[in-house]
């Protein structure tokens, strides 16, 4: 490469790191909130939230990493116009086909890290997450065992326990069960342990009170108990869900017969079709963000004003591309022989790449339009 080249190349990619660093904050703060909300209400722990967090962040990054393409490719862009370089580079012969060659490079690079993340590094990260969301859905101690806190490990049920001990004895526990709409029922016990047998969990409460209340007729019957056992099978379970699901399957797992795959993951031929195409038309869009960024901005030549309004343009027609991309993933969905169409945005934007550039190389063409328009 020459040294322009290479001078190009760093601050495209210098740019982009910083843009896609601070996407990816902005994205992790809005997600982490949620997040952390969610866990350390259900009990869980801080590890526990950083995890999530962590396998949670390559499916992130493969979100923002467009983005971050055109953020720089566009920024380098306006700064190089703003700073006469691109004009001095011009004047040394350099065309806009010249001119567009680092950028090319540039998007080639975006889309080889996209690469990486889509067809390895999200299904493996979506993978161990759903196993792990899966294996804390069905942890009794992480729904019940948290000392000194209302849980509401199920709906319309309630469970408290001030104290647990270190062998594992809940003291004063308090568990309320509304679910009968006719019937609700409030067990209290000096003491109470967690049992497990296979699948199933039982409450087994010592020294206690049951009190229920018939709604039909306001009617409150007590009874103590020495020891009662409570099935909480129902309240501390939760799906397994699906042993395989296409989003979670590398690009190698898809070389196999689709009407099996389907079979075994419940996903319809039209989604595994899609999440196979989408692997490979998401880092080609990378190119095509980076390269519409440049080849926009190249068009409205050099102002002392900047060339923003040609940063906005630029800004509509991606947002156009990615919406007539979105459009397309429906026909695929409902017909995957029209795989094809997941094609098409890129091809769309590689052509309006091309007649960007051809404008540029010519500017008497487009200045000879304006005039022929204005008479």
């Amino acid at each position: 490469m020459a040294r322009l080249d290479r001078y190009m190349l760093s601050q495209f990619l210098l740019l982009f790191g910083f843009f896609a660093l601070v996407l990816v904050a902005l994205f992790w703060i809005n997600r982490a909130v949620l997040l952390f909300d969610r866990l350390i209400g259900d009990g869980q722990s801080a590890l526990v939230f950083l995890e999530f967090t962590a396998l949670g962040l390559p499916k992130l990054i493969l979100t923002v990493l467009p983005i971050a393409a055109f953020a720089g490719a566009a920024y380098v862009t306006n700064r190089l116009s703003g700073e006469s370089e691109l004009t001095v580079m011009q004047a040394t012969g350099w065309g806009p086909w010249r001119l567009a060659r680092p950028v090319f490079i540039y998007g080639l690079c975006v889309a080889g890290m996209m690469s990486v993340l889509s067809h390895f590094l999200v299904p493996l990260a979506q993978a161990q997450l759903s196993q792990r969301e899966t294996e804390i859905s069905q942890n009794v101690t992480a729904r019940l065992l948290t000392e000194g806190t209302f849980l509401h490990p199920g709906d319309k049920v309630t469970f408290y326990t001030r104290q647990i001990d270190a062998d594992g004895v809940l003291r004063d526990v308090f568990l309320s069960d509304r679910r009968d709409a006719d019937e609700g029922v409030i067990y209290t016990a000096a003491e109470a342990y967690l049992v497990r047998n296979g699948e199933a969990a039982t409450l087994i409460m010592v020294d206690g009170l049951a009190q229920r209340l018939d709604r039909t007729d306001n009617r409150l019957a007590t009874a103590k108990f020495r020891d009662f056992s409570f099935d909480i099978s129902a309240l501390v379970s939760r799906s397994a869900g699906r042993a395989i699901s296409s989003q979670n399957l590398t690009t190698l797992s898809f070389m196999t017969s689709w009407p099996r795959l389907s079979e075994e993951s419940g996903d319809s031929l039209g989604t595994i079709t899609e999440e196979f195409h989408s692997r490979f038309a998401q880092p080609l869009f990378c190119v095509v963000a980076a390269m519409v960024g440049f080849a926009t901005l190249l068009l409205g030549g050099f102002s002392r004003f900047g060339v923003w309004r040609e940063v906005v343009i630029a800004f509509g027609l991606l947002i156009a591309i990615d919406g007539f991309r979105g459009a397309l993933v429906d026909e695929v969905l409902t017909d995957p022989a029209k795989w094809p169409l997941m094609y098409v945005p890129v091809l769309a934007g590689a052509l309006l790449v091309v007649a960007e550039l051809t404008l540029a190389a010519r500017p008497g063409l487009l200045r000879r339009r304006r005039r022929e328009a204005g008479a």
